[in-house]
């Protein structure tokens, strides 16, 4: 099967990486010369389409379309050119439309009646500032003080979801199905770096049944109030024992789905294809039990290792998949002997958790050791 993906930063990385897992041939399309996704396909074509250029030459024998940007102009360009060609389109725009701004997925979680942060003013500080458009940890800030929350906002032209700041660990789960038919995946646990950015996520979840259930509950709760076709994931924080729904996103994500992968074999791009070709089966649950894994972002510059949020491998060149990295089962890197910076997404399996950390531990020092880096960082919130 031939899949065509749009969008070649790191959602791109995501679903060409794991199309080619699932055995499919890729095409990646992108405005930019070299993005991080044009070194995992087998062909690589650079072209904006915001401008309505023609896809037929490129896309006309694709069997697949898959998303991989968050670009209005683009989306929307993309669903009229697939419906006008009936080529099958990953994608559920209706369901988009509110997930992409927080303050109206907000306003859903409210008629859910989901639990969520309390908002600005009737918490106290500090707060969490987040622009309402736009994914990851981008102009993402804490505020202990009303004045300098009020500079920040005033300095822009962002509208933005203002909550009480609380402090525990995150989670993300998705979703996949249609028509009532949902069914929830896997669980990940996420690690943020110092701008509250993923750094690193962990597989299988250490939350207790009890909380998984309760998981599980929340997200089909939100895929049958959007009505979703496709896939969605939901982060939530734990505080005081009790998870609160921090955002939800009806489009394939980065990080996570690899990470799923790679502990149960689930593979969500493959699932993706199968449910908008209309070959769907109803998901399984994966390897049992599933394999503890570690999938973390490093960077690498003169006498320094520095583990961060996935803004790094953002704007990388063209990223390739290395196998038995300095001892990670594989890599997703732009790593070369005679490069002073590249980073590298390593992608670290064994039978579970814990074994899967003292072998990440053991590969960050083998790299460091043979490239002489006496610095290291990892840092977390404050």
């Amino acid at each position: 099967m031939l899949v065509g993906v749009v969008g070649g930063n790191l959602q791109g990385v995501e679903a060409a990486y794991l199309a080619q897992k699932a055995g499919w041939e890729v095409i990646v399309v992108d405005r930019k010369p070299d993005a991080p996704a044009s070194g995992l396909c087998e062909r690589y074509i650079q072209l904006d389409v915001t401008t309505g250029n023609d896809l037929g030459p490129t896309f006309n024998s694709v069997d697949l379309v898959i998303p991989a940007l968050e670009n209005q102009m683009a989306l929307a360009y993309l669903d009229q050119w697939t419906r006008a060609k009936g080529i099958p389109f990953a994608f559920d725009p209706v369901a988009y439309a509110i997930t992409s701004s927080k303050i109206k997925s907000n306003h859903l979680f409210a008629k859910v009646g989901l639990p969520i942060p309390a908002p600005w003013p009737t918490c106290g500080l500090p707060v969490i500032a987040k622009p309402s458009v736009g994914s990851g940890s981008r102009k993402v800030a804490v505020f202990n003080e009303v004045h300098s929350l009020q500079h920040h906002i005033k300095e822009s032209n962002e509208e933005w979801v203002i909550q009480e700041f609380i402090q525990g660990p995150s989670y993300s789960l998705e979703v996949i199905g249609i028509s009532e038919q949902y069914v929830p995946l896997t669980i990940t646990d996420l690690k943020m770096d110092a701008g509250y950015d993923c750094k690193r996520v962990l597989a299988p979840t250490e939350l207790p049944q009890s909380l998984i259930s309760d998981f599980e509950h929340v997200s089909l709760a939100l895929a049958r109030a959007l009505r979703l076709k496709g896939l969605m994931d939901i982060e939530v924080i734990l505080h005081k024992n009790r998870l609160k729904v921090l955002e939800v996103d009806a489009r394939l994500p980065s990080q996570t789905p690899t990470a799923v992968y790679w502990s149960t074999g689930l593979n969500m791009v493959k699932l993706i294809g199968e449910l908008f070709l209309n070959r769907a089966d109803e998901p399984q649950t994966g390897a049992t039990p599933p394999r503890g894994v570690v999938y973390e972002h490093i960077k690498v510059s003169p006498n320094m290792l520095e583990v961060a949020g996935e803004h790094i491998m953002s704007g990388a060149d063209a990223l390739r998949v290395e196998h038995d990295f300095f001892g990670a089962d594989e890599a997703i890197t732009n790593y070369a002997p005679d490069r002073d910076i590249w980073v590298a997404t390593l992608i670290i399996s064994e039978s579970d958790r814990k074994a899967a950390w003292i072998k990440r531990n053991t590969i960050i020092s083998e790299i460091r050791q043979q490239l002489k880096l006496d610095g290291y960082r990892d840092p977390a919130p404050r």
